[in-house]
């Protein structure tokens, strides 16, 4: 993903994201998209990985000064960054289940308190969970960098969370499955008005000189804590205090 051919032929597909929209006076502001996952602590409350966050941020600052189009890239706050562990359900299938199923979120966050409880008496390795910065990468409708483990437990920990999570029983009869191989990574931003004469080979070497400006300093996340959050766009994830989590 992180490797120049990879944005050549990423960039040809690249379509406007819906989860930003135009105002009258042309300002993109995020659309409503609501839904609950399964994240790290927001930078705005993860100090200790602030680090990190702050050295995403300048990547974040670079990729704005490319000098393609102003609307190109809709830049995420860098308070919401977050490493997402698990997708869980979102927009119209989360609509659909809250009108169908009573008391959908107070049974989503009793399900979340058995499962990280399943998984707390299942795994005690005690080993930090590090991941690195490996590089830029683009997806169909936003880009950000993606992060790779930086050892065998880090990955593991991670991996036996999710099969728990979409192995269980009650979380699939609130609609909620698997949808996406996990890869890991932080958004940075999403994709606006594309101009019709994008010169698509210069925007990939673009993103590609400065792929290999960052990959001689890359940052490193210690996965400490995973949160229920719910959504009502891209830009917050809150939680209340009362709701399940789980302290690796």
């Amino acid at each position: 993903m992180t490797l120049p051919e990879a944005y050549t032929s990423q960039i040809q597909h690249i379509q406007e994201s819906t989860k930003f929209q135009p105002t009258p006076k042309g300002i993109r502001q995020a659309a409503p998209f609501p839904g609950y996952t399964i994240i790290t602590p927001p930078w705005e409350e993860d100090s200790y990985n602030s680090a990190f966050y702050k050295k995403l941020q300048d990547y974040q600052q670079q990729l704005l000064k490319l000098s393609i189009s102003d609307n190109l890239i809709v830049a995420l706050p860098p308070d919401s960054f977050h490493l997402t562990l698990a997708d869980l359900i979102w927009e119209s299938n989360f609509l659909d289940a809250c009108q169908q199923i009573p008391d959908y979120d107070d049974k989503l966050q009793s399900c979340f308190r058995e499962i990280f409880q399943q998984y707390q008496q299942s795994f005690t390795s005690g080993d930090s969970i590090r991941w690195q910065m490996f590089g830029l990468m683009v997806m169909p409708r936003a880009v950000g960098v993606c992060l790779v483990p930086r050892d065998k437990s880090s990955y593991e920990q991670i991996l036996s969370l999710r099969r728990i999570i979409y192995q269980n029983p009650q979380l699939m009869a609130l609609g909620i499955e698997q949808q996406y191989y996990f890869t890991a990574h932080v958004t940075l931003g999403y994709f606006g008005e594309i101009p019709t004469d994008l010169d698509r080979d210069r925007f990939s070497s673009m993103l590609s000189q400065l792929n290999q400006e960052w990959i001689t300093d890359s940052p490193e996340i210690e996965v400490k804590r995973a949160e229920l959050r719910k959504f009502d766009d891209m830009t917050k994830y809150y939680r209340q205090l009362d709701w399940p989590s789980l302290d690796f």
